[in-house]
């Protein structure tokens, strides 16, 4: 009886496991990939130095010596990664589709765990298509550097992947994209360091309207972001607690073109960026402002104009490079006080140059990049950095993928 309840089951699950792909489609992909980097002083960074910003400042101990001029080298495969794409029945007019992909970074100091990367299902209706879940924050988009550094540009080029609900339209040769995000993995910087409590108590998600001129080889675009948080529900004066209604709104512009052809890979990205932290960019917000009797702060927002082209050259072997600058334009008002990333900084200039050699499922791969950061003193009565000094670091990376 045992015996045949189990093959009854079996047979039930087999039958079952039959209709299921009948009406769905699976892809499974990935990577195996191995990252060893070299950097001639400390930095700005995260995953332990996978992930690259910019140079840490001066920092002199008793006797004279940079306590950051210290070369730092490691080796990571935590960015292998594997996910699914799933393609399903219609639901009405609609086809449906839905990816999850992971990888092993990890959160924080904390690495080799498994991340959630993307995890989002898709309507689509040919010319408009609705996805909702976590993917590519729309600043990232369709135009990012072809490099090793797996910051991809990063704090020239936006960086996030983001919980949202995305809405595409298509006219022709035009795309029409209007998204509100909200935070997960990619926090704004702010009062208490980075948090989600931030956008959480603001109420209002993050929201980007944005524009394609699309063909075959050309993708030229503009967006628009916009983003509300709060920094404080509450102030302490003295002894007593105060509750305090606190609000920061923030207006960002980008515009950014691509080229391809199969031999060349030609693409730029420019962005007027106002506290844009939570894209892994320099920015913030000042206090402008403080009621004397409750401690509730006015901000004035930090704003930064970045940069960055990218040009590769070849097929199975590959040459490029990549130029990135960002200048801090300041505040509109005077500041006593700045919150954010890298608000000491006026400026950030990088060059880098790879060279990869790809074959079907092979990418091996070097790069050398150099990075200079000017550091210097707040000017208060416009946010801006004066008195400036540059900082550099050398910084070369090797890498070795298997994709399937």
């Amino acid at each position: 009886m045992k015996k045949f309840l189990l093959l009854l089951f079996l047979a039930i699950t087999s039958i079952s496991a039959t209709a299921q792909i009948k009406d769905f489609d699976f892809k499974i992909y990935g990577q195996v990939r191995a990252d060893l980097f070299y950097n001639s002083r400390a930095n700005v960074e995260s995953v332990d130095g996978l992930f690259y910003s910019y140079p840490k400042d001066y920092d002199y101990d008793a006797a004279g010596e940079d306590l950051n001029a210290t070369d730092n080298s490691n080796m990571y495969l935590v960015y292998s990664r594997l996910g699914l794409d799933l393609k399903g029945p219609k639901l009405g007019s609609a086809s449906t589709s839905a990816k999850i992909e992971f990888d092993f970074r990890g959160s924080g100091t904390t690495l080799s765990t498994v991340r959630l990367r993307h995890a989002y299902f898709n309507f689509d209706w040919s010319k408009s298509s609705l996805l909702v879940g976590q993917t590519w924050h729309p600043l990232y988009g369709d135009v990012a550097p072809q490099i090793l550094n797996l910051n991809m540009g990063s704090p020239f080029q936006p960086f996030s992947r983001a919980p949202q609900v995305r809405f595409l339209y298509n006219l022709s040769n035009v795309r029409l994209t209007a998204s509100a995000l909200w935070q997960s993995q990619y926090l704004s910087n702010g009062v208490d360091g980075k948090s989600n409590k931030y956008i959480k108590n603001s109420c209002v998600p993050e929201f980007y309207f944005g524009a394609d001129y699309k063909t075959k080889n050309l993708i030229v675009g503009a967006g628009v972001d916009v983003l509300s948080i709060v920094p404080r529900t509450q102030a302490t004066v003295g002894a007593e607690i105060f509750k305090v209604s606190e609000r920061v709104t923030s207006v960002s512009g980008e515009v950014h073109i691509k080229y391809t052809t199969p031999m060349w890979y030609l693409a730029a990205k420019s962005v007027l960026g106002s506290n844009l932290t939570q894209v892994s960019m320099l920015g913030g917000y000042g206090v402008k402002s403080i009621d004397p009797i409750t401690g509730e702060q006015d901000y004035s927002v930090n704003h930064n104009s970045s940069t960055w082209v990218n040009v590769v050259y070849g097929s199975k072997w590959k040459a490029g490079i990549f130029l990135g600058y960002m200048k801090n334009l300041g505040t509109t008002d005077a500041v006593s006080k700045m919150y954010g990333t890298g608000t000491d900084v006026d400026q950030l200039l990088s060059g880098s140059a790879e060279i990869t050699y790809n074959l079907p499922h092979w990418k091996i791969g070097l790069e050398y990049n150099y990075t200079s950061a000017y550091y210097g003193d707040l000017n208060h009565a416009n946010g801006k950095i004066i008195n400036t000094h540059s900082v550099g670091n050398n910084r070369i990376v090797a890498s070795v993928l298997y994709m399937f």
